[in-house]
C-alpha cells in the first residue's frame, strides 16, 4: 500500500479539534517541524499534546503554542521555551510533568497494548503524593493539582502505577522511509520518535527521504510500516540548534608548533 501523500497539508487533513497528539523528538532533534507548520496553517486548535518538550519559542510545536493551539502539555522538560513559561505561570496551559524514563515508557506500553505499569521513578517525591500544579488560577493559586499515584511493593521496593498513553494522532519525522511506511532514524532522531509513533491511532511521518519498497534492508527499519498511515516529504535543511556554545576564532589557542614559521619548522 502506497502511503505517500503529496504535502504536509494533505498529510494533517483530518485532525480535529481537541485531539490529543504524541509528538517525536527531543530538544530540536528529529522534530516533524513541516507537519507541525502544516497544522498551525490550518487552524486546529484546543490541542492536548505528549511530547518530551514544547520547541522553541519560533520553531516546532512552539508555533502552536504561541497561536494559542495547544492547551496541555505532557513532557519531561520545558527549560527553553519563555512563552511556554509564561502561558504555565498564567494559569492558559496546563502541563503534566513526567519523568522522562517514565514518558517514554508511558508511549511504548500504549503502543504496545499494555494499560499500565510499575516503575520505581519519582517513588517518595511529589509525582507519588500528588499536589503537583497542572494548572494554575489566575491568581497564581492550584486550580488542578496531579492525583497521587498508586504504590506497591516488589521484591522489598516501592514501586508507583503509571498508566500508558495512547494518542488520537501521532506526529514523527524520519531520515528516511519507504512507501511502505518502514522508517529509519538518524542517530539521535530515534529518540521519541519511534514511541510516538506506536502510541498513535494515526500516525503521520514526515521523511527527509522517501525510497521505494524493498530498498530498505529489513535490518535497518527502526519502525515497521504496519505502525504507519501516511508519509510526506519533508524539507532536509529544515532543522535547528537549541543553542550554540561556539567561541570566537580569536579565542581558541593555537598549538606553538603551528604558529611557527616554517623556516623555524625546517630548523
Amino acid at each position: 500500500m502506497d502511503k505517500v501523500v503529496g504535502s504536509a497539508a494533505q498529510a494533517v487533513a483530518g485532525i480535529p479539534d481537541g485531539a490529543v497528539l504524541a509528538v517525536g523528538g527531543f530538544g530540536v532533534c528529529g522534530i516533524p517541524s513541516g507537519l507541525i507548520a502544516a497544522l498551525v496553517e490550518a487552524g486546529t486548535g484546543g490541542l492536548r499534546v505528549v511530547s518530551n518538550n514544547c520547541g522553541l519559542d519560533d520553531w516546532g510545536l512552539g508555533l502552536l503554542l504561541r497561536a494559542g493551539r495547544i492547551v496541555r502539555m505532557t513532557s519531561s522538560y520545558v527549560g527553553e521555551n519563555k512563552e511556554f513559561a509564561r502561558r504555565y505561570l498564567s494559569g492558559e496551559l496546563e502541563v503534566e510533568l513526567t519523568p522522562q524514563g517514565t514518558l517514554a515508557e508511558r508511549l511504548r506500553a500504549g503502543g504496545a497494548g499494555i494499560p499500565a505499569f510499575f516503575t520505581p521513578a519519582g517513588v517518595g517525591t511529589q509525582v507519588e503524593e500528588g499536589g503537583l500544579p497542572w494548572r494554575y488560577a489566575p491568581d497564581g493559586s492550584v486550580a488542578v493539582a496531579s492525583p497521587p499515584k498508586e504504590v506497591r511493593a516488589f521484591r522489598g521496593g516501592r514501586y508507583l502505577l503509571e498508566e500508558a498513553i495512547t494518542a488520537d494522532w501521532a506526529l514523527v519525522r524520519a531520515a528516511v522511509a519507504d512507501r511502505h511506511g518502514n522508517c529509519v532514524f538518524h542517530a539521535a532522531a530515534a529518540n521519541f520518535n519511534p514511541l510516538a509513533a506506536m502510541a498513535g491511532r494515526v500516525t503521520v511521518v514526515e521523511a527527509e527521504r522517501i525510497v521505494e519498497p524493498g530498498e530498505l534492508d529489513p535490518d535497518w527499519v527502526h519502525l515497521p510500516g504496519v505502525f504507519v498511515d501516511r508519509v510526506v516529504a519533508a524539507d532536509p535543511d529544515d532543522r535547528r540548534i537549541e543553542r550554540r556554545t561556539v567561541r570566537p576564532a580569536a579565542e581558541i589557542p593555537v598549538p606553538a608548533e603551528a604558529s611557527a614559521s616554517p623556516a623555524a619548522k625546517e630548523n
